[in-house]
């Protein structure tokens, strides 16, 4: 979290507290207080609008709503030395003053110790900035001149914010599923698993004993909440079979028979969208599958993803492409793809890119088929092209005819066709350029070796290394970020904290940087545009810089 997000964008930069009605409001809109704290928007539909009273800055709209400085849990967040406190209701209401029987509230780094709110001194915190004791909050802290209708609202859904455990936390189990659509890959699939299941089964091997309360020095109220919550995994493998439109309900038996508290990797083929909407609509977090088109969507949390593949690469090719409109305006950009597989919505997404910028593109989608079948006559067909754009299997790549004239630029979904281990054929890759949505294989090599010796050590084979790298490295991080949750397993803090240590990882895999921000999904940003050095073997070279579109 940035210093100006924090200065720009709380509602509370405290943490308030307030056990029962102290008077009577105004009956409050349903979902107002939702609204206002996740979007910023008040009953009335209004922006929500907030002025820090030492400088007069005044924020209004989502810029204002109270999840981005408190998130979306209600656990809040530090950066630096700033601490932004919890304000869900066990640690606004609580009595500080604990007596036997008492539930002890679960630790998060950013709580502190002060007196309880009513809703009364709620109110005035927020419309007057002043702690439940009397003292200033934060200069940071903007002042809200809510109405009691808006108040009460919001009061509510602070109450309802809750940090008990969420489903499939069970005494001493921490319950994941992974999923596998039918349509993916099955040697991938079985690398997938391989990793999944050594991972898991390593990690409950270490004993386990009681967790031993971390007591601190007795000194605050919360000096009893600090422990380390051990608990074993638990794998569930979700194997979703027929047509899309029946996964739904697939999903929703699988969680009614098997809670579980995230998704942990899995594997789709190209379609990954009624897993992304599942995960989303039931607030369950999940954790990096291996997708070649993961699902863009404007206001959803619960899904993150390494990278946006092919719709990644799309964006790559297309700064590519514009780069040559300049130069030789009237440009026309020719497509091939094979219906219903994951270049299809790549290739919609850069003609619909290239279109805006008054390009021509013409799609051109081959039935599904066997490798190579259609492929030639489609060629011929875009023989002048000036721009061909090649969205294969590696098995339709290897098929590939006569290369098309000397003057045509080729560009190809690097991750559709193999990565550097594409078949290309010797007398395309002089003209041809891959979308590489990964750092280069003679750059990565330190950052790869820890999880290939693990997968040597534990005789692992090797059968899809992209996948099964980005499988370790989803494990290694959620292993690290439920360390750090103590017992506070609640699901939108589990996304919170991987936002907040993911860019501070050193051992990234395939990625030369991950980091992600509150409203960002995708924690590799770039790629590059490469070519093989020679018309054999797999060195490849960057035609240019890393490339962040």
């Amino acid at each position: 979290m940035s210093a100006l997000r924090l200065a720009a964008a709380g509602l509370l930069i405290l943490a308030l507290g307030a056990p029962t009605l102290a008077h009577t409001a105004a009956p409050a809109h349903d979902g107002a207080g939702e609204s206002i704290y996740l979007h910023g928007v008040v009953g009335s539909g209004a922006p929500l609008r907030g002025t820090r009273e030492a400088d007069g800055i005044t924020t209004q709209g989502a810029e204002a709503a109270c999840v981005n400085c408190h998130q979306r849990s209600g656990l809040g967040s530090k950066e630096g030395n700033l601490f932004i406190p919890p304000i869900t209701g066990d640690y606004l209401f609580q009595p500080r003053d604990r007596r036997a029987g008492d539930p002890i509230l679960p630790y998060v780094e950013s709580m502190h110790n002060r007196g309880p709110y009513t809703d009364v001194t709620l109110a005035r915190a927020i419309r007057e900035g002043l702690e439940s004791d009397g003292r200033p909050l934060s200069t940071l802290m903007p002042r809200f001149a809510l109405d009691e209708s808006d108040m009460a609202a919001l009061t509510q859904y602070l109450k309802r914010l809750g940090v008990r455990r969420s489903p499939g936390v069970t005494d001493g189990v921490l319950h994941f599923a992974t999923i596998f659509t039918p349509d993916a890959d099955p040697v991938k699939r079985g690398g997938v698993l391989d990793v999944l299941t050594h991972y898991v089964t390593e990690k409950n091997s270490f004993p386990f004993g009681p967790s031993p309360r971390m007591v601190t020095s007795g000194k605050t109220a919360y000096s009893k909440s600090m422990y380390m919550a051990n608990l074993r995994w638990q794998l569930h493998v979700w194997q979703l079979t027929g047509p899309a439109p029946t996964w739904r309900a697939q999903l929703e038996q699988h969680l009614r028979d098997e809670p579980v508290f995230a998704v942990l990797s899995g594997l789709g083929g190209s379609n990954w969208a009624p897993v992304h909407q599942f995960c989303e609509q039931n607030a369950l977090p999940c954790l990096f599958p291996n997708v070649e088109v993961p699902v863009e969507a404007d206001g959803d949390f619960y899904s993150l993803y390494f990278s946006k593949g092919v719709l990644l690469e799309a964006e790559l090719i297309g700064t590519q492409v514009l780069g040559l409109e300049k130069d030789s305006p009237g440009l026309v950009v020719e497509q091939i793809y094979r219906s219903g597989d994951s270049g299809e919505p790549a290739a919609r997404a850069l003609a619909a890119e290239l279109k805006t910028h008054g390009v021509t593109v013409h799609n051109h989608a081959l039935a599904a088929g066997a490798a190579g079948h259609g492929l030639g006559a489609a060629l011929h067909a875009q023989g002048k092209a000036r721009v061909l754009v090649l969205w294969l299997r590696a098995a339709d790549v290897a098929a590939l005819g006569s290369p098309p004239a000397a003057r045509t630029r080729v560009y190809m979904s690097g991750l559709m066709g193999g990565l550097e281990d594409s078949p290309l054929p010797a007398s395309w890759r002089e003209r041809t350029s891959l979308a590489y949505p990964f750092d280069l294989p003679d750059r990565r090599g330190v950052r790869l070796d820890y999880p290939l010796g693990w997968f040597s050590f534990r005789h692992i084979p090797i059968v899809a290394l992209q996948v099964q790298a980005d499988t370790y490295l989803a494990c290694s991080l959620v292993s690290e970020v439920t360390k750090q949750l103590a017992d506070s397993y609640v699901r939108p803090y589990v996304i919170e904290q991987l936002q907040g240590m993911l860019e501070h990882r050193l051992v990234t895999g395939y990625y030369p940087h991950l980091a992600l921000a509150y409203h960002q999904r995708f924690a590799s940003k770039g790629g590059y545009i490469a070519h093989f050095s020679a018309a054999a073997g797999t060195h490849l070279i960057a035609d240019g810089d890393w490339i962040v579109p």
